[in-house]
């Protein structure tokens, strides 16, 4: 991808993740330098005029009645970043870390954050040149904003704290050194600016949704293994039933599973009702485009959340240039809430447990020979073989805890700052749990997919349709059939990363998944 310029209201999310993943250059946009230079000026006049301006010439949160002198306008700012960079907890990732750079960066290119076009350039300079601050992940209430991980982010661009440069831990003086990036010299209102906002949570947030992207395709995959290898009917995916509750989601799955189960010899073997008696299949198989779905319709509504947010000005008092006949305007609000963002992080956490859960049930179907019409546990000899005993259990364990970890957090609040700002979003905390919960569900989904091919082989010689069998043969790639006790752990971890690096979704990308139907 060519260079990605940054305006403040163009980023997207396929350039985000550009950015993260595949190292886009950045840069700011020309008209970006003019909206921020306008803003900028405003800011100076207001200076200059000695106007009392938060966050200018005042101090922060509580303390913003008191007035602060022209000569310690530019000490406040560094004290400010210097004294929120206090956060605990494991380091953000490098990718998240890239995320929240190009975030912030755009949210100041917006131009109404009062700052000037080099303390966006400087960020856009350490993305370029591979810094990544050094991020401590916990510490954030999300609101005012994700200050503390901001803190730690702006501690670097003026050189201090800690970043990973060329894979090694660095002060932040000396990464920019070597790349030969000077240190921003903080004006007035440019610290607050750069801590000021939501792109701790959003950088968070915006990632777990690519990977939840990327799951609940892989769940219809392997909720279309599952179903042949339990002998079980397509009937329900009949677009007749969709359209008449037309739900987004549950129409692309049920076109999903309709095409994956397409040309199977599994099920034309017991077509018939002298062969197959039952009326019905279970829940997790029948109800498969109703769960998933849903969960697909929620992810386009965070998806919407997250689209506003990646191109919003979310610090505070934001700088409202006017036209050339104006002084223009510095108005004081709470763009920096994080709860739409939260709500968002939760929704986001309950569409994540439903899909383990309902995978873990399909598991659970495929194990048990009550209703399977397969060998108990999906191995011959049982008894002297536990078989899929007990990944069964592991993935009972996994989903256990994933429910746990779906618990909201944007119902809670704890006052801070003197009571100042009383009612806040816990947003990062919110986003912060969404990349366990992401793989503990790739190993959920990793266990249904051996489980189900298991399953299949051992219905041979009748084979799955033929888009099936290309993800029975990923599989078959890393995990070869069961035929006696062996420890599955490597095989779950193998299966489990083909689905992270989105294997078993890209199968949908040649017919139809959820992009055709939105």
């Amino acid at each position: 991808m060519s260079k990605v310029q940054i305006d403040g209201e163009h980023l997207t999310l396929a350039q985000l993740y550009a950015v993260v993943f595949d190292s886009a250059e950045v840069e700011l946009a020309p008209v970006a330098r003019e909206k921020m230079n306008a803003s900028r000026a405003v800011i100076e006049r207001l200076v200059e005029s000695g106007a009392a301006v938060y966050g200018v010439n005042t101090g922060f949160g509580k303390m913003a009645s008191v007035r602060i002198s022209r000569d310690q306008i530019r000490q406040v700012q560094i004290n400010l970043v210097r004294s929120h960079a206090c956060g605990v907890g494991a380091p953000l990732t490098e990718h998240e870390t890239r995320a929240m750079l190009v975030l912030r960066a755009n949210a100041i290119a917006k131009g109404l954050s009062g700052v000037r076009p080099i303390v966006a350039e400087t960020l856009c300079a350490m993305l370029n040149h591979g810094i990544h601050p050094e991020i401590p992940s916990q510490g954030s209430v999300g609101a005012s904003g994700d200050l503390a991980p901001l803190a730690h982010l702006a501690q670097v661009a003026i050189g201090e704290g800690e970043a990973i440069f060329h894979g090694r831990r660095v002060p932040g003086e000396h990464a920019l050194r070597e790349a030969k990036i000077a240190p921003l010299a903080l004006e007035a209102k440019e610290g607050l600016a750069l801590l000021n906002g939501t792109q701790g949570m959003l950088a968070l947030l915006a990632l777990g949704l690519r990977d939840a992207d990327n799951a609940v395709d892989t769940a219809d995959v392997a909720t279309a293994l599952s179903l042949d290898a339990l002998r079980g009917s397509p009937a329900p995916f009949d677009e007749r039933i969709a359209h008449a509750r037309p739900y987004p989601g549950h129409i692309a799955t049920a076109r999903n599973l309709e095409r994956l189960t397409r040309g199977s010899e599994i099920r034309e073997s017991h077509r018939a009702p002298e062969k197959d008696p039952r009326v019905q299949d279970p829940y997790s198989l029948r109800c498969a485009p109703q769960v998933h779905g849903a969960v697909r319709d929620a992810l386009t509504q965070i998806r919407g959340t997250v689209n506003i947010e990646l191109n919003s000005a979310t610090d505070n008092p934001l700088v409202f240039a006017g036209d050339s006949s104006k002084q223009g305007e510095v108005v004081s609000g709470g763009n920096f809430h994080g709860q739409p963002l939260a709500m968002a992080a939760d929704q986001l956490a309950v569409a994540l447990a439903t899909l383990a859960g309902i995978s873990e049930r399909r598991t659970e179907q495929l194990t048990n020979p009550q209703g399977s019409q397969l060998p108990a546990f999906l191995v011959r000899e049982a008894g002297v073989n536990s078989g899929f005993m007990i990944l069964q259990v592991a993935a009972a364990a996994l989903v256990s805890e994933t429910k746990a970890l779906a618990t909201p957090h944007s119902v809670d609040s704890i006052p801070t700052s003197a009571n100042q700002e009383d009612y806040v979003s816990m947003g990062m905390a919110a986003a912060r749990r969404i990349q366990p919960m992401i793989a503990n569900l790739y190993n959920i989904l990793a266990i249904e997919l051996l489980a189900a091919c298991q399953g299949l082989d051992l219905l041979a010689p009748l084979r799955t349709g033929p888009e099936a069998q290309k993800a029975q043969a990923l599989v078959r790639s890393v995990s070869k059939q069961v035929d006696s006790d062996r420890s599955l752990a490597p095989d779950i971890e193998a299966v489990a990363g083909r689905i992270a690096v989105g294997d078993f979704s890209n199968l949908l990308t040649s017919g139809m998944s959820i992009g055709d139907s939105e």
